[in-house]
Parts: structure tokens; C-alpha cells; sequence
């Protein structure tokens, strides 16, 4: 397992961590994820412990806070060990102070996600959603108290767009406030748009990458085949439509790449998709779920190895798409790339 720093920050963690949005099982769309109670997590925080995984991740949304409170209890005696990233914005009520990045809003998360977490601290709180009705000098300054007081050490945002992350840093540096040092963001090799802009952004303002779904939404396990139905137990069932959008003949034919790949490899697809991903620019580390033992080490089984230069261009050829207004002059155009070079 290795350990990067997060962004141009101090914050450490490994470069797999664990999501535990299967925790808990409440409710109709994340009981579709999993149902996974303490003394099963127990066990998955064991395995990832013994694998060198000290982040974990989960939400005050996901389970409506039961996966706060399974992943703090199975936790219970090696918090100082682990890296903990939680996140507040989403609506967990009917309440007009129940959704949103307001001061009340953030204190009271804070607070919760602390007694469901049975911790002090949370070393990474992130916004998870942008709140265009609060404004950002408010956020900011609410942040910094949380920072000030001891209970947050690090914050970060999800799912941001470009410019809603720049704004943010900027009004963190007029205010002389903390910056936002990581973006929880979706990316997988069905899925870059992140390359567009806000890799170029994090590489350039210093902050680093939590990737979620880096399996597209459960379509890149080495399952989901062509000419094949959904097998039984995948959450797709349920969850398609709330996933990212995927074309299918663009996914079977990232799928037949990964099957090319992990074949000369000798690791499973998934292993593959992850590996690959783990190694992109600017990504700090990428967020892991799993519903029992042998999921989690199949996952797990992407560290500790590497593509070869020639088996990540045959991925990135196969999973490219074209760029959308204003990026693609700077890939077709040669007038255009020699002012502004790809990233990747």
C-alpha cells in the first residue's frame, strides 16, 4: 500500500481507502448498497487495517447516519490508526436547517457526525454538495471555527464543479482561512470527465483527489458483460438511474480492454480498473466499498503492482471519449494544444 499526501497538503493517507457507504442498510436506496452491521464491519475494517488502509469515508447521508455510527463502533479502539473522512450538505430531513452549508447547518453535522462517529475529531470534513444559497464568506468562516476549535483538522468539498471550487479557494485565501485540501469526485475509466477541468484545477490550486465509484457505479467489477443480464445481487437493479450516465457500447468496449489487460496481468478486471486509476494525476486516493470479505480483497488486490506504459495507453485509447466545448479545440487543434498542453 502506499501513502500520498493529500493535495499540496500534510494530510497523509493510503492510496485505497475504505467507503463505508454499505454500512447501516437504512432505508430503500442504501439498503440496495448493503446492510452490513457493526460486527461485520468489524471484520472489514480488519482486513483493510491488516492491508495498510487508514482512510475511511462514509457521509452523514448515507443510512441516515447508521453508517456514521457502524463505521465509529467498528472502529472503536484504533481510532488513532485510521485517517476519518465524513461529509454534510445533502438533505437528512424535511427541515429548512436540514440541508445546506449554513453556519447552523455545518455546527450541528459537525457535532452529529462526531457523537455518531464516537470521536473527538474528523480529520477530513467535506461539503457534499455546493449550497448556491449560502454565501461562501459565511461557509468559509464556519469552516475556520471548526478548523480553529480542534473538531475538523482538514476540509475539502464533493462533486464541485470548476468554478465552484475555484471560487471557494479564493474566498478561503481573501479570508485567510483554510483551504480546501481535497474533492471527493466521480471518476473511473467509463467516466473522466474529471480530466476536462478539474484535474487541471487541482493540479494547479494544490488539491487532491478522493475518488468515488471507481468501479462506475458497480459496472466495472468484471460482471457486466455484453449480450448479458445484470446478475442477481448487483445494486444496478435499483440504483442505475441515480448512477453517472454510461453509454453501454462505450462501457463493453472499456470492458473487453479490462478483459485484455487483466488477462496478461493475471489480476481480475476490477483489479485492473483500479490500478489504473490509482496512478492518474493529481489522485490522492481512491474510495473502496465492499459488502463482504472476498469483495474487499478482490479490491484490495489493486495495490502493490503496476500497469506497464503500454497497458495504460491501451486502457486510456479504449475508454477515450471526445472532449466537450470549449476542450476540444485543444486536443484536435495543434494552434491550440501548443498554448495549452494536455495534463494527461
Amino acid at each position: 500500500m502506499e501513502y500520498r499526501q493529500v493535495g499540496r497538503s500534510g494530510l497523509v493517507v493510503s492510496e485505497f481507502g475504505f467507503g463505508a457507504a454499505t454500512f447501516g442498510g437504512r432505508g430503500e436506496f442504501f439498503g440496495a448498497w448493503g446492510d452490513t452491521d457493526v460486527v461485520a464491519a468489524r471484520r472489514l475494517v480488519d482486513l483493510c487495517l491488516d492491508a495498510g488502509v487508514t482512510l475511511f469515508d462514509t457521509a452523514d447521508v448515507y443510512s441516515d447516519g447508521a453508517s456514521e455510527e457502524v463505521l465509529g463502533a467498528a472502529l472503536r479502539g484504533r481510532r488513532d490508526r485510521v485517517v476519518l473522512s465524513t461529509k454534510a450538505a445533502l438533505p437528512i430531513g424535511a427541515g429548512p436547517s436540514d440541508r445546506g452549508t449554513s453556519r447552523t447547518r455545518l455546527i450541528n453535522a459537525v457535532d452529529a457526525a462526531l457523537r455518531r462517529l464516537d470521536t473527538d475529531w474528523i480529520d477530513l470534513f467535506q461539503l457534499h454538495a455546493f449550497d448556491a444559497a449560502t454565501p461562501l464568506d459565511e461557509v468559509t468562516d464556519t469552516l475556520d471555527v471548526l478548523v480553529r476549535s480542534g473538531k475538523v483538522r482538514y476540509t475539502g468539498v464533493s462533486n464541485f464543479s470548476g468554478w465552484q471550487l475555484m471560487s471557494s479557494l479564493s474566498t478561503a485565501d481573501r479570508r485567510n482561512a483554510p483551504r480546501h485540501v481535497a474533492h471527493q469526485v466521480y471518476y473511473s475509466l467509463i467516466g473522466r470527465d474529471y480530466e476536462w477541468e478539474l484535474m487541471p484545477l487541482a493540479a494547479a490550486e494544490g488539491v487532491g483527489a478522493i475518488v468515488w465509484s471507481p468501479l462506475g457505479w458497480g459496472r466495472l467489477t468484471g460482471r457486466i458483460r455484453r449480450d448479458a443480464p445484470l446478475p442477481p445481487t448487483s445494486r444496478l437493479h435499483s440504483t442505475a438511474d441515480a448512477g453517472p450516465p454510461v453509454d453501454d457500447e462505450h462501457l463493453y468496449t472499456v470492458v473487453d480492454a479490462l478483459d485484455h489487460v487483466a488477462e496478461e496481468t493475471g489480476h481480475t478486471v476490477a483489479q485492473v480498473a483500479l490500478n489504473w486509476l490509482s496512478r492518474r494525476p493529481t489522485v490522492s486516493s481512491v474510495i473502496i466499498g465492499a459488502r463482504n470479505d472476498s469483495q474487499l480483497l478482490d479490491n484490495l488486490g489493486a495495490a502493490g503492482w503496476s500497469l506497464t506504459t503500454e497497458q495504460v495507453r491501451y486502457l486510456d485509447d479504449a475508454s477515450a471519449v471526445e472532449a466537450p466545448y470549449p476542450y476540444f479545440p485543444y486536443r484536435r487543434q495543434e494552434g491550440f494544444a501548443l498554448l495549452n498542453p494536455p495534463t494527461v
